[in-house]
């Protein structure tokens, strides 16, 4: 079966039951995003979230951030997950490949993301895409709840 990536136009049913499968896949602690949550990003003009279908079956997803900063237009690929179900598929590097083709129409000169090292398989796909690692240090700032 082929995959097929298309970029979400509406938080409809079927997504929200994509992303409360597939968030949990990515992490443990942030809860899956509501319909409202999932609209507000689709409506984004900042932001584009590509759905991966295998067997018409959405089964990946990720989100491309883009946003103008003084020194150029920036673009950042978040939140990639695949479902279990769906891998061995061409998924992730799918979504990727698109998510690529989108900044670079916009105007991106580069694409940005971060991918924990436990991730080996998603990390070994980055760097067959072509990304490189950068020297720099990634900081966060947590706010207490």
């Amino acid at each position: 079966m082929s995959t097929t990536v298309e970029i979400a136009t509406a938080a409809t049913a079927e997504l929200v039951s994509a992303f409360a499968r597939l968030i949990p896949q990515l992490s443990k602690s942030s809860p899956p995003p509501t319909a409202e949550e999932l609209g507000e990003m689709i409506d984004s003009p900042s932001s584009d979230v590509l759905v991966a279908r295998v067997g018409g079956v959405i089964v990946g997803t990720l989100t491309l951030v883009i946003f103008r900063i003084p020194t150029g237009l920036r673009a950042w690929i978040e939140d990639v997950v695949v479902d279990d179900a769906g891998r061995g598929h061409g998924v992730g590097e799918a979504l990727n490949r698109s998510a690529l083709e989108i900044a670079r129409t916009k105007g991106c000169r580069t694409v940005d993301l971060t991918s924990r090292p436990s991730r080996e398989a998603a990390n070994r796909l980055y760097q067959r895409l072509g990304f490189q690692p950068r020297e720099t240090n990634v900081y966060r700032f947590e706010f207490e709840d």
